[in-house]
């Protein structure tokens, strides 16, 4: 069994790491459903979710399912269906940007703990 070395950063950074791939699954799932009639996208507020997903961490309570919403504004087509490719590629663009921030900065975070147990065992 491996050691585990966690902080309060690591655990906000995996949170994170974990919405980012959250948004990217909704906006494959609008995407997949791009032809299908009466669909409406549906999105999440990433900035409200990494809010409550830091105070879970900072609280010591398990990670809560991502609240999915239908995304409001959006033009139907004749068929009732709202996806556009435009917006999702967009959102994808965006989170995938997210997660690899996500993980660089998590990188980071786990050199500088490293770094840290090396130094006290000098």
């Amino acid at each position: 069994m491996g050691m585990e070395i966690a902080t309060r950063l690591s655990d906000q950074l995996a949170r994170y790491i974990d919405l980012a791939s959250d948004e990217a699954k909704l906006t494959a799932a609008n995407v997949a459903n791009i032809d299908t009639p009466g669909y409406r996208a549906v999105g999440m507020n990433f900035e409200a979710e990494m809010r409550r997903a830091v105070t879970d961490v900072d609280d010591n309570r398990p990670e809560q399912a991502v609240r999915v919403t239908d995304v409001d504004g959006l033009v139907a087509r004749p068929d009732g269906n709202d996806v556009s490719m435009d917006r999702e590629g967009l959102n994808m663009a965006q989170a995938q940007l997210e997660y690899k921030t996500g993980v660089s900065l998590l990188r980071i975070e786990y050199q500088r703990v490293m770094d840290a147990i090396h130094a006290d065992s000098k």
